[in-house]
């Protein structure tokens, strides 16, 4: 797929769910708000700040640019925010310092109650007790439910109700892209492991893709855990650190990073700015061995 129609792609989505949305909100009345829970949700317009830069989004696909010098770089392409800060943790209330983000919005009929209360005020029986006992009610961020909702720790700049966008990375060289990776059921050694299975000529039964012995001596007499076995083989978290930020494009919210990203296409992903000790090569290269290493 060419990077044309990644974008083509990227567009159709996002046209697609601004006119679900609208749908949505036409359907249904929003929900309604005290005049003394209006002063607690948050109205912040301007851009977020943070300090260790992070993104919520989804892999839209791969292809290929090139170098200025006519070298094919291998990207993926992610769709990235905008996201919206919808809860703030304090280390004094909560114990830790983080600020909850959420990315697309969610149908108001699929969102029950209770996630729902997690975005806007409602009227209840607690919250008006509350109200009257002049305990102060959390800032809500007034939007509508989020699908895909994460926490970045050690956050304390951004406010509730903040919009964060892929601006956020400007001047970022390097980004670490954290996905579920495609599940692929049930499966033996030399799939989920890379092992070279049993003997192919005389003296094997039927048995050329077995892991083989297993036992150990009599002393430990057990086997320790973690043994390679075979078993369930993929959607498990996985992490692609260092990845070299290609591009920004600002105006259709994507993101093009160097090399493969977890997850099928349409997955959802978290971007954040990598941690990862610049190398003398620079942020982003790939590793290679050392002289004289195997």
């Amino acid at each position: 797929m060419t990077k044309d129609a990644l974008l083509a792609l990227a567009d159709e989505a996002s046209i697609r769910e601004k006119n679900m949305a609208a749908e949505d909100q036409k359907d249904e009345t929003p929900e309604s708000q005290s005049d003394s829970d209006a002063s607690a949700v948050a109205t912040a317009p301007e851009p977020a700040e943070m300090g260790r830069k992070g993104l919520l989004g989804r892999k839209v696909g791969m292809t290929q640019v090139f170098d200025e010098d006519g070298t094919v770089v291998p990207v993926t392409v992610i769709e990235a925010g905008p996201c919206t800060v919808l809860l703030s943790r304090s280390a004094e209330r909560d114990g830790y310092d983080a600020i909850q983000v959420g990315y697309r919005d969610k149908p108001r009929r699929l969102a029950s109650r209770s996630v729902r209360g997690q975005v806007v005020k409602l009227d209840s029986k607690r919250a008006k007790k509350r109200s009257h006992a002049g305990v102060e009610m959390v800032a809500k961020a007034d939007c509508e439910p989020q699908r895909f909702v994460r926490e970045f720790r050690g956050e304390t700049k951004a406010r509730v109700g903040q919009k964060i966008t892929v601006s956020v990375f400007e001047g970022c060289d390097a980004v670490d892209v954290i996905g579920v990776s495609k599940g692929r059921g049930t499966a033996g050694v030399m799939k989920r492991h890379g092992f070279s299975g049993q003997r192919a000529s005389h003296g094997v039964k039927k048995v050329h893709r077995h892991q083989g012995g297993t036992g150990m001596c009599q002393s430990p007499g057990r086997l320790f855990k973690g043994k390679k076995m075979a078993g369930r083989f993929g959607n498990e978290r996985s992490t692609m650190r260092n990845l070299r930020l290609v591009d920004i494009d600002s105006d259709r919210n994507l993101l093009v990073v160097r090399g493969a990203v977890p997850g099928p296409n349409g997955g959802y992903v978290v971007v954040r700015q990598t941690n990862k000790v610049k190398r003398s090569g620079g942020v982003g290269t790939p590793t290679t061995k050392k002289k004289g290493a195997k």
